[in-house]
């Protein structure tokens, strides 16, 4: 990783908006790009400038925005639809044909940057009361918040969360909010259960140290109604459909390093497990800013380090390495 000079980018569109970023969340994604140069088909052609967790302050506007005005500190959604795809009109814009996400090869350079321009549609102004953390932070969350509406009615629901890194904390807490009664974490940094457990889950454990599944069976006998694998490995997937009961659900939100998945199928047809894909997030944004906003849950706990901006590379080292029990690396401009 270097930092280089590049020229300013410029307000082409009349709906574009220039912005100075203020703060970039390091995500996993981010660093599978930096650690082994791709995801699955996305393929990284150097040099690329990662990131899409991002806040900052709107500087100048096209002649046709009005969602947003220079000065507005706002939060920015990294997926940039077609809006006229079969997908989009379908009311799947985070699956458009035509996609373009910040941070994604092939698709639109990243956030990593002093200035970066996007489209009115993908900036959203923060209200009062609400700072450039909560901007920067509200990508994952929408992630979470996307992936709860997705799976099951969460009042009275028994949820597992397996990995507690920043998208295991963000499906926590909106699982948490809408009335989960009891919520059971393993991972395998003990930093992170620690904070699961100040967050109110009902059990964490290392599956390192101990037999997860046994565990959570005795304190859960008739076991989980739905588990989030959010860690991307696979003796997750085993323990997800070790956990599920009879007509759980299985929501996949971790992304692995490898290309295929194995899926215990004995299992899958005896229990009559559902297994959902979680892509992303969906109409999430706007809902989970007003989340934050109404404080249903607060986040700020996630930033456990702050780097500055010439600093990205050691953020970008720490997140690869799991090291000082980080949580969220921030980076600040």
């Amino acid at each position: 990783m270097e930092m280089v000079e590049v020229p300013d980018p410029k307000i082409v569109s009349d709906t574009d908006v220039l912005i100075k970023m203020e703060r970039v969340g390091v995500c996993g994604s981010d660093i599978h790009y930096y650690a082994t140069g791709k995801i699955g088909s996305q393929i990284v052609d150097y040099p690329f400038p990662v990131g899409h967790e991002g806040a900052g302050t709107v500087v100048a506007i096209g002649s046709a925005v009005t969602r947003v005005k220079a000065g507005d500190k706002i939060a920015i959604e990294p997926a940039m639809p077609c809006w006229e795809c079969d997908q989009c009109r379908a009311g799947r814009p985070h699956t458009c044909r035509n996609l373009r996400f910040l941070g994604c090869p092939g698709q639109a350079d990243g956030s990593l940057s002093e200035y970066i321009v996007m489209p009115e549609t993908s900036c959203f102004k923060l209200e009062h009361g609400m700072n450039l953390d909560d901007g920067a932070l509200s990508e994952p969350l929408a992630i979470g918040v996307y992936a709860v509406r997705q799976s099951i009615s969460m009042k009275d629901a028994h949820v597992g969360i397996l990995g507690f890194g920043p998208i295991g904390m963000s499906v926590m807490l909106p699982a948490k909010a809408e009335g989960a009664e009891s919520i059971y974490i393993t991972d395998k940094i003990d930093a992170r259960l620690k904070m699961a457990g100040k967050l109110g889950a009902k059990y964490s454990g290392n599956p390192d140290k101990e037999d997860v599944v046994t565990k959570i069976s005795e304190l859960e006998p008739n076991m989980l109604d739905v588990v989030f694998e959010c860690c991307g490995q696979q003796e997750a997937i085993y323990n997800a459909f070790d956990l599920l009961k009879p007509g759980g659900k299985l929501m996949i939100i971790g992304i692995p390093e490898f290309d295929y998945w194995t899926i215990p199928v004995d299992q899958g047809r005896h229990k009559e497990i559902t297994v959902t894909n979680v892509r992303r997030q969906n109409h999430a944004l706007e809902p989970t800013l007003e989340m934050m906003k109404n404080k249903v849950f607060d986040a700020h706990q996630m930033v456990t380090h702050r780097f500055k901006f010439d600093q990205t590379k050691e953020a970008f080292d720490l997140v690869d390495n799991y090291a000082g029990g980080v949580m969220k690396a921030m980076i600040d401009f």
